[in-house]
């Protein structure tokens, strides 16, 4: 066997059992409710039923004599290919998250959310995350359309 061949299989060799892949994934809380926040309504719902509504806000801010709650929560996941030599990897962490406002009277004039839990994905670096059409499918899927039972 030529000097060529037997380098080649032996580095295809080491290659084989060297390289490997991994994923991961880290939530912290839950995914916010968007029919529970959307059900909210200013000059209206109070502050003692946005918590039975929405739970325990992660972080309270008083403001003078008005109050800020604010809810959320991050998804976050990572795909790593190893190779012999040369390794890749991915992280993408993405938040859902609600600031709600009271008046001096613990009632509500308005609040603010995004929503972006849904949206992780796992990919390599070469991979573009943010796509319009993935993020829609996404959307769709978070919101019930198209599901049996009409929502998650």
């Amino acid at each position: 066997m030529s000097t060529s061949r037997l380098a080649l299989l032996g580095a295809l060799f080491l290659f084989s059992f060297s390289s490997a892949c991994a994923l991961g994934r880290m939530e912290q809380n839950d995914p916010l409710d968007a029919a529970a926040i959307g059900a909210l309504q200013p000059g209206k719902t109070t502050a003692r039923e946005v918590v039975e509504a929405l739970g325990a806000p992660t972080e309270v801010v008083q403001l003078g004599r008005r109050t800020a709650y604010r809810y959320d929560a991050t998804t976050t996941k990572g795909a790593v290919l190893f190779l012999v030599v040369l390794n890749f990897a991915n992280v993408d962490g993405r938040s859902d998250r609600l600031w709600v406002f009271f008046d001096e009277n613990d009632v509500l004039s308005h609040y603010g959310a995004s929503f972006g839990t849904h949206r992780t994905q796992y990919a390599m670096p070469w991979e573009d995350v943010h796509e319009d059409g993935d993020n829609a499918a996404r959307d769709a899927d978070r919101a019930g359309v198209g599901t049996a039972g009409g929502g998650k």
